[in-house]
């Protein structure tokens, strides 16, 4: 973003600095990692390869993408907000 710089916050503007583009990079990339695994099971389950016994993989999913929504919700307190 066109603001960061003029604010200060870039990459070499010590702990803060580093620390945002780490975890907002990390986080980024946890989310393109959930985006796969999601059309992953979009394919598979068009494919037909779950049944009401036999979805773990989904559920796994599932999981995963909703402990990403709580890391974000901690993230964005931790460095928007304090």
């Amino acid at each position: 973003h066109a603001d960061y710089p003029r604010d200060g916050l870039t990459l070499t503007a010590g702990i803060y600095g580093s620390l945002f583009f780490f975890l907002t990079g990390f986080h980024g990339l946890h989310v393109a990692v959930g985006v796969v695994m999601m059309t992953v099971m979009l394919g598979r389950s068009l494919a037909g390869h779950f049944a009401p016994d036999n979805h773990f993989a989904l559920e796994a999913v599932g999981w995963y993408w909703h402990c990403v929504d709580v890391v974000w919700l901690l993230l964005f307190v931790l460095v928007y907000w304090l």
